[in-house]
């Protein structure tokens, strides 16, 4: 029950010495102060690397045909195969719980010669033949025209979409892209889009360098046959491509005639599982930035207490009077402890709302700046941490008074009333 005498009481013991509260409160303020700071450090590294990810679907892996490492069914080992198309379709209907499964195929790379002419400029571009799911897995921005799809596929269109960096190479500035053919390898095909990707993920620069034709265009164009170079799988949200990868393979493995312990004939990098460890050093960090915030939030409870004990000692004839006229052990302890509580909470609202203050003061600065290609964006911290912060504030408080309120309860009445 509220007691406006007792809050008197309360704000009145904590005012007597303006000087030494508020020196005992900073330990407390600095420390909640310390412990939001990192937590919103953390969150905003967290969100520069996830950020860098471009919005890439993380539970996926890429696959890729590898030479052989031991023999089997008369087969020998080191010898050469490729993915066939029907391999994904193989793959779709025995493995449950995937989302895509997108064949690929690619001309180019990185210092390759140059397989792109527009009149009488060329370049060294990827290029990508896909089909349209790809979108799906690697988002992009489509700035113009639009993205593969199922038509161009069935129909064998000879289509292209561009990226910015190939535009700024092949054409002069404001000249229409759309519509207009360019020549990969010798075979003409017509821009219907252009696209433009974010993230510091890889290579920015060359990630924009990239040109996307239908997968059966490409095949065709290019005489790959039924060949896949390699393919991207998603799985289904609430499945781990991780744990499916293992079903792949054994289909994989069982169409071209593999050894089943053979680890070494298929190629993977598994997104899923590199992305878990990225998620897992955040919660080390986070826990690291709990357990050095905590540590500095220590040093004020301690300080709180030792001041709560001189409190104790200066009010011992107040102490004693009150129990003469009946006040209870527990009114005494409750009124030390509710002191304790009272500025130990005051301390660490305070802390929060300058941790605030300057975390919006960083924000102010960063809206203000390109952060797509940064490792830091948007720091902040959400309504539970400061839930958690004031759960820690409570308990804290409680324990910097327990020692005090404990001492306080056991003087005696008659040598309380005797002390000068």
């Amino acid at each position: 029950m509220f007691s406006k005498d007792k809050w008197s009481e309360i704000i009145e013991s904590l005012t007597s010495n303006w000087f030494r509260t508020i020196l005992t409160s900073f330990g407390v303020l600095w420390g909640i102060f310390i412990l939001v700071i990192l937590l919103a450090a953390g969150k905003g590294l967290e969100n520069g690397v996830k950020q860098g990810f471009g919005g890439i679907a993380t539970n996926s892996m890429f696959m890729w045909a590898q030479t052989p490492a031991k023999p089997y069914k008369g087969l020998p080992k080191g010898r050469r195969y490729n993915f066939k198309i029907s391999d994904v379709a193989a793959i779709k209907q025995n493995v449950p719980n995937l989302k895509y499964v997108s064949p690929r195929n690619q001309l180019g790379g990185f210092g390759g010669a140059n397989n792109v002419v527009r009149g009488l400029k060329s370049g060294a571009f990827n290029v990508y033949g896909d089909y349209p799911e790809v979108i799906k897995q690697e988002p992009m921005d489509i700035t113009s025209g639009r993205f593969v799809n199922y038509s161009d596929i069935e129909q064998n269109r000879k289509v292209a979409i561009l990226g910015a960096g190939v535009i700024n190479d092949m054409y002069d500035p404001g000249e229409e892209v759309i519509g207009s053919y360019i020549k990969i390898n010798g075979v003409n095909f017509m821009v219907i889009g252009t696209y433009k990707k974010k993230g510091n993920n890889g290579n920015p620069e060359e990630n924009q360098k990239q040109i996307y034709v239908p997968f059966t265009a490409f095949s065709q164009a290019f005489n790959m046959g039924d060949t896949v170079g390699w393919m991207s799988i998603t799985a289904e949200d609430g499945s781990s491509i991780t744990d499916l990868k293992t079903q792949i393979f054994d289909v994989i493995k069982s169409r071209h005639t593999i050894h089943p312990e053979d680890d070494r004939a298929i190629g993977n990098f598994d997104l899923f599982q590199e992305f878990s460890k990225i998620n897992g050093l955040f919660i080390a960090l986070k826990a690291v930035a709990y357990f050095v915030g905590i540590l500095v939030l220590l040093s004020g409870i301690i300080g709180i207490s030792n001041i709560m004990l001189i409190v104790v000692k200066e009010r011992t004839n107040e102490i004693g009077v009150r129990r003469a006229l009946g006040a209870t052990p527990w009114d005494i302890r409750g009124q030390i402890l509710m002191e304790s509580i009272f500025l130990t909470i005051i301390s660490g609202m305070s802390g929060i709302a300058l941790a605030t203050g300057v975390i919006a003061l960083v924000n102010m600065q960063l809206d203000g700046v390109d952060t797509s290609e940064m490792m830091f964006a948007n720091p902040s911290v959400d309504l539970g941490v400061v839930i958690i912060a004031l759960s820690i504030l409570i308990i804290s408080g409680l324990l910097a008074g327990l020692i005090p309120a404990q001492n306080a309860i056991k003087i005696q009445p008659v040598d309380a009333l005797r002390t000068e």
